[in-house]
């Protein structure tokens, strides 16, 4: 079996890792369902979603959003809306299953100049509570001189399909409602990680004129994202940087999904998603707390709260630990974002829908397919995506460049927090991926 040589017997803390070969040329191979799609499109700015107003939080929600009480660094910084960016839209759009969207919203927002030739692009793919506004997750990966250098290349956020923040959701309406309501309840909870890349494929080529992609880069779920666009041709990629991700959704990271969605689906308002403008939010809160265990370490939480309690535990009641506090601040803090509990289970049954096999064969074969130069970046402390499904694709994936395990106490959310590591590992990889675009 061939193996890329920096994936061999790898400890988590100490990782052998591959030197950088010479350019090689980028081939994709054809996804069935692109080749598939016929597709007329339009870029509007009438296409509007419909959020539901943000209701007021409970007594007890709002005192754990007002206090932050110490707690883990925050992944997301600012205020994410997904009100900027532009917006496209697409006319008709055949998801997998067969069936047909009508005016399918997608927003995007870019940064830097797209240069004559219209391949000096980089696609930056965000996680499952991301948006287009790279600057609130990734801001120090963005801008001159940085490892998004926006003086040598044009970068481009697309926000998925199923997501909150202003593309096709449960949010938006419903093309074929008569009414103009939104979709709700009758989103496509069947759509999957392909159908979100093949709209994003399309903003890149007709609403932008992208001519090549120069890299595909992208964590957790948009990891999945970018790993999927090296498969499309609608618009060729010619390298990809794959961060805490994998290949394929495994029973480990369904199960939580799904423990997240019974969370939803438990709240009384949720009514089967159909909740109108009194959402379950107490449902969605409590699937944000399970997420962010996933996303943190037994280090990490141990090491900053301990068996500490909360000073202010009212005087005979239930014992209130630190951690407690802070999770129900994190619960809390995802409701004030806006975020839409018809879009949370939409996307986390997008994310279990990734199989780069589906459909073309056995895993490795699959895997080998991908030609293009590629670097595959983990946490050391990863438990929701552990080191080893980066280090099977790091086998398998034909143009293999490189492995790196960051090392970091973080866990999964590391590849968010630790921006100066990704920086560097990023900027190395595009330096000798592309050194003409840095003589």
């Amino acid at each position: 079996m061939r193996k890329c040589a920096a994936a061999r017997a790898l400890a988590p803390r100490a990782v052998a890792t591959r030197a950088l070969m010479p350019r090689a040329a980028a081939r994709c191979v054809t996804s069935r369902a692109a080749a598939a799609r016929a597709v007329t499109s339009r870029t509007t700015a009438e296409h509007r979603s419909r959020r539901a107003p943000c209701r007021p939080l409970s007594a007890g929600l709002k005192a754990a959003a007002d206090d932050e009480g110490g707690g883990l660094a925050d992944e997301y910084s600012g205020t994410m809306d997904g009100s900027s960016g532009e917006l496209h839209v697409v006319e008709s759009y055949e998801l997998e299953s067969g069936r047909v969207l009508r005016d399918v919203g997608v927003k995007y927002k870019t940064w830097g100049a797209l240069n004559a030739a219209r391949d000096n692009v980089l696609v930056v793919c965000h996680a499952l509570t991301g948006s287009h506004e790279l600057e609130l997750w990734w801001g120090d990966l963005l801008g001159p001189g940085r490892a998004f250098d926006t003086d040598r290349y044009f970068v481009v956020c697309v926000n998925t399909l199923g997501s909150p923040y202003g593309s096709c959701s449960p949010l938006t309406p419903d093309g074929d409602a008569t009414d103009g309501s939104a979709y709700g309840a009758r989103f496509p909870h069947d759509a999957t990680i392909r159908d979100a890349v093949g709209l994003q494929a399309l903003v890149l080529k007709d609403a932008i004129g992208v001519g090549r992609v120069a890299c595909a880069v992208g964590g957790s779920m948009g990891g999945m994202l970018a790993l999927e666009l090296c498969y499309q041709t609608d618009v060729p990629v010619e390298s990809a940087v794959l961060l805490a991700t994998n290949g394929r959704h495994g029973a480990w990271q369904i199960a939580i999904s799904a423990l997240q969605r019974q969370a939803v689906f438990s709240d009384p308002k949720y009514a089967g998603g159909d909740y109108g403008d009194d959402p379950p939010v107490r449902g969605l809160s409590v699937a944000r707390q399970i997420a962010m265990v996933s996303y943190r370490t037994h280090n990490a939480y141990e090491t900053k709260f301990g068996r500490e309690s909360e000073a202010g535990a009212r005087e005979g009641g239930p014992r209130l630990f630190g951690v407690e506090s802070y999770l129900s601040y994190q619960g809390a803090k995802f409701i004030q974002r806006s975020f839409d509990a018809n879009c949370y289970v939409a996307l986390t049954r997008l994310m279990d829908s990734h199989d780069v096999a589906r459909g073309r064969g056995k895993y490795p074969h699959v895997l080998r397919d991908v030609a293009q130069p590629t670097l595959v970046l983990g946490i050391s402390s990863d438990v929701l995506y552990p080191l080893h499904e980066q280090q099977e694709l790091a086998i398998h994936l034909a143009n293999c460049r490189g492995f790196h395990a960051i090392d970091s106490d973080e866990g999964h959310d590391g590849f968010l927090l630790e921006q100066d590591a990704v920086t560097r590992h990023v900027t190395a990889f595009l330096q000798e991926t592309f050194p003409e675009k840095y003589d």
